[in-house]
């Protein structure tokens, strides 16, 4: 399991990049459909990756607040399901049920859209308030599956509070790290570097 930083981040302040996706089962959504009154959260997860199973229970508990408070929240899987069966659309639904994720779950097949948010690792955060404005690129956390620290998705919870209360971004945003998302053979982005 090689740990793989999120190292070419979208800048503070840019739009979140459109999208319009299929969910395991095929039943598309939109970002705009899923902006919430206050924001959206955009994570980049996989139903294989240690790092994204490490904090799955707790994404899913954390993603139920975000919405309860006004925030969406979506994740999109764009990893290459042919080089890497797990990561199915079946599977995908199957992964949502076992950690009881309510949020939309959706399947990137192009890659188009990891590629516009600039999407490097599993899991990868972006956190936009309702203008769809970038105010939060980073970690859940500094848990990871082999250090033995607490998951209390601080960083995140931290950016989306800073939101509904009116403050400005929080100075401190690190990047996220995990799995490298699986890209197919040559559509690697320029900036990505294994």
């Amino acid at each position: 399991m090689a740990e793989v930083p999120s190292t070419h981040m979208l800048p503070l302040g840019a739009t979140a990049p459109d999208f319009a996706l299929p969910d395991g089962t095929g039943q598309k959504f939109s970002r705009d459909e899923i902006l919430g009154p206050k924001g959206l959260v955009v994570a980049f997860l996989c139903n294989h990756c240690p790092f994204v199973l490490h904090l799955a229970r707790e994404l899913g508990i954390f993603a139920a607040t975000c919405e309860a408070k006004g925030v969406g929240f979506v994740a999109i899987n764009a990893n290459d399901v042919s080089r890497y069966p797990a990561d199915s659309p079946k599977q995908m639904v199957a992964t949502a049920q076992r950690y009881d994720w309510a949020f939309p779950y959706l399947y990137d097949e192009s890659q188009q859209v990891a590629r516009a948010y600039c999407a490097a690792c599993t899991p990868d955060f972006y956190l936009f308030d309702a203008s769809l404005l970038l105010t939060y690129c980073g970690q859940f956390d500094d848990s990871r599956p082999s250090n033995g620290k607490p998951i209390t998705g601080a960083d995140l919870r931290r950016a989306v509070d800073a939101l509904l209360s009116n403050e400005p971004p929080v100075s401190q945003q690190r990047p996220s790290s995990g799995c490298n998302i699986k890209w197919k053979p040559g559509n690697e982005p320029a900036w990505f570097k294994m």
